[in-house]
């Protein structure tokens, strides 16, 4: 009996092998892996000047025939270098927007020439109480004073997180509190060569800057402490800072499959913070989480746990391995957590709109040797970095980067058009689907010893039926790298489907810093999580690292954007575009008549039979009509428009069949 076993699982590596070999790519998909590691910092010395970048400012007029929104840059505050901001999963916590209080907060490490005592372990913010119009610049919140005779002060802050919290419940800012965590350089999880391991924490007033509080916590027991991605700050008044437990005490990582749950409670001058494990097993060969991140919804009670990696629990598709989405999820308020789920991208199994939306058939032609895969036999991954928000029906909405997976275990194809900027939605019920809000042509920018991939982030607004999805990306036709970045957004409204119109592609994401200061220079960008509304208009807070993109250790003036918003009346539509028809759907026609009165006609031609539906919709994205067709064999066959009770005017009419959409435009007269 055993050797019929052994026989049979020999056949089953045999034809996996197959499965994986029979599938060759047949250009350069100059595929990525993941960079381990941060850099460690630089020496403490103080610069005296901002240099500034050698790339030259480009301001440029607009077309004529161009709508488009030329934003506003300010300086605020400055830092010794760059690594604050930046490294490759660098993104943190680290721009806070309150609307309720109209206070936005941009937290970061001192130095610069505007503060010629600090240095790059202190830490400070900028703030601004009218909306990011005015600012306070270079508070300094934190000093490190233990410099024990070595290189670096022991006490050395490094990346930081933090948000802002009103113990006062009031919509004043002079009542609140500015609320930090980051990692240090104690030592305490190291072999003498890292220096990790010390977590400082603490709070500083808004309203008196001179109350401010310093707290110290060194790797102990079975708590190995390194530089947590993940922080937020509940409507309850907790905080919350996840990190990976690993041990970098032999000098190279071992990661203990578990994380760090860091629990804030306010005990009426500061955090109290409660330290637990929670596990999160890891297949050996993919090692630690990418990134970990986490996020409560509006009333505090539904949160997620977010940690991109492979915990063997997903499909692996012909073979292929990559990193997917594992969550843990509690609806009390973090004191039970269920997990861990994982987000099956690919496969049969997976999302539709990934597994027959991503790639059009000439895409997967150009990517592979003949024969080519199906559809279900194409393996997909998420990039390295990711960010999280809950809206208040507990929805989960996951902003990352996917695409097919390289050749090379956990690796990501970056050849121009794979890629796309999505939101995967899970759903209460644990179903998930995914939207795409645009198609990076780059991935991974250097920056002397610093990496920083497309560094996706999510922005939601107080009422959380609004998403805003942005990341770094490089635009210029002769550029094959992400080493001259624009800042990139696109709006979602998850009610309606309406996204919002394009710059300076109607059907594509918004190029904010198009023709300003910031064109090709926003480095190391952030978005906040909330952002600012006024009657339907929403103020997104942007900053980004102004800095010699040659070189990190050099000071940085940290920029901010005023003034870039969307507006719902007018950005928000549905898009008359394909989105890769595949799979279901072979063609839809355009409507005929169009302009019409009465009735229209449209043909679909589906390759195989699938459900069908058609929608109506007006521009503001109200549905006015829905007719469900059941399943449909394949073929040919014509739907009737009814527009008898339709009044005049512009309308898209969506077909549905299975997981494909197709939206097109009519007229009714």
């Amino acid at each position: 009996m055993k050797r019929i076993l052994l026989i049979v699982l020999a056949l089953g590596f045999g034809y996996a092998t197959i499965a994986q070999q029979a599938f060759q790519f047949k250009i350069d998909t100059k595929a990525q892996k993941r960079v381990e590691a941060p850099a460690i910092g630089i020496d403490p010395v103080q610069s005296t000047a901002i240099t500034k970048s050698k790339t030259e400012n480009y301001v440029l007029a607009p077309s004529a025939d161009r709508d488009v929104n030329i934003v506003t840059i300010i300086d605020i505050g400055t830092s010794a270098n760059a690594y604050g901001y930046g490294y490759a999963g660098g993104q943190k916590s680290l721009v806070w927007a309150d609307p309720g209080m109209n206070t936005v907060t941009n937290f970061h490490r001192m130095g610069g020439a505007l503060d010629v005592g600090g240095y790059s372990g202190d830490l400070g913010y900028d703030v601004s109480t009218d909306g990011g119009t005015t600012w306070s610049t270079m508070n300094e919140i934190y000093v490190a004073t233990d410099n024990g005779g070595g290189e670096y002060y022991y006490d050395a802050a490094r990346y930081p997180n933090h948000g802002v919290y009103n113990p006062a419940g009031s919509s004043n800012p002079d009542d609140a509190y500015v609320v930090y965590f980051a990692p240090n350089l104690d030592g305490s999880n190291s072999d003498g060569s890292t220096g990790w391991g010390g977590y400082s924490y603490g709070v500083g007033n808004i309203g008196d800057t001179s109350v401010r509080t310093k707290n110290l916590k060194a790797t102990h027991g079975d708590y190995y402490q390194y530089i947590p991605d993940a922080f937020d700050i509940t409507s309850t008044g907790e905080a919350w800072v996840v990190d990976a437990n690993q041990d970098w005490t032999s000098g190279s990582i071992v990661y203990l499959d578990q994380m760090i749950l860091n629990r804030g409670t306010w005990n009426g001058s500061d955090f109290e913070y409660e330290e637990s494990l929670m596990d999160a097993v890891m297949t050996p060969d993919a090692g630690r989480p990418a990134i970990i991140k986490v996020a409560f919804s509006p009333d505090g009670m539904t949160g997620y746990i977010v940690a991109i990696g492979n915990n063997g629990d997903a499909e692996d598709i012909s073979g292929f391995q990559g990193y997917y989405p594992i969550y843990w999820k509690t609806t009390d308020g973090g004191d039970n957590w269920d997990g861990p789920n994982f987000i099956q991208l690919d496969g049969s199994n997976g999302i539709g709109g990934i597994v027959y939306n991503h790639l059009t058939d000439e895409q997967i032609a150009e990517l592979f040797e003949p024969p080519v895969p199906a559809r279900e036999e194409i393996s997909y991954t998420t990039a390295f970095d990711c960010d999280i928000a809950v809206a208040s029906n507990g929805n989960l909405h996951i902003a990352v980067v996917i695409a097919p997976t390289g050749s090379d275990p956990f690796s990501i194809i970056t050849a121009e058009g794979y890629l796309a900027a999505v939101d995967i939605i899970l759903h209460n019920d644990g179903s998930a689907e995914v939207e795409e809000m645009g198609r990076p042509r780059t991935f991974r920018g250097t920056f002397g010893d610093l990496t920083e991939d497309n560094r996706i982030q999510i922005t939601m607004n107080e009422a959380t039926d609004k998403v805003f999805i942005s990341w770094l990306d490089t635009d210029l036709e002769d550029e094959t790298d992400n080493n001259r970045p624009n800042i990139w957004v696109r709006g979602f409204d998850p009610n309606t489907y309406l996204k919002t119109i394009g710059s300076p592609v109607e059907d594509g994401p918004t190029n904010v810093t198009l023709f300003s200061e910031g064109m090709w220079q926003a480095y190391f960008f952030i978005a906040a999580a909330k952002c600012f509304e006024n009657n339907g208009v929403y103020t997104i807070p942007f900053t980004y690292e102004g800095m010699d993109p040659n070189d990190p250790a050099g000071p940085v003036q940290f920029k901010y954007i005023t003034d870039f918003t969307f507006d719902e009346a007018a950005d928000f539509t549905i898009q008359d575009v394909e989105d890769n028809v595949a799979s279901s759907i072979t063609e839809v026609s355009q409507n005929f008549p169009n302009p019409f009165k009465g009735e229209s006609f449209v043909t679909v031609t589906l390759n195989e039979g699938s459900n069908l539906n058609m929608d109506v919709y007006t521009l503001t994205g109200q549905r006015v009509s829905s007719k469900n067709y059941g399943f449909m064999t394949s073929g040919a066959h014509t739907l009737t428009i009814d527009g008898n009770n339709l009044s005049s005017g512009v309308y898209f009419y969506t077909i549905t069949a299975g997981e494909n959409k197709v939206t097109r435009k009519m007229i009714v007269e």
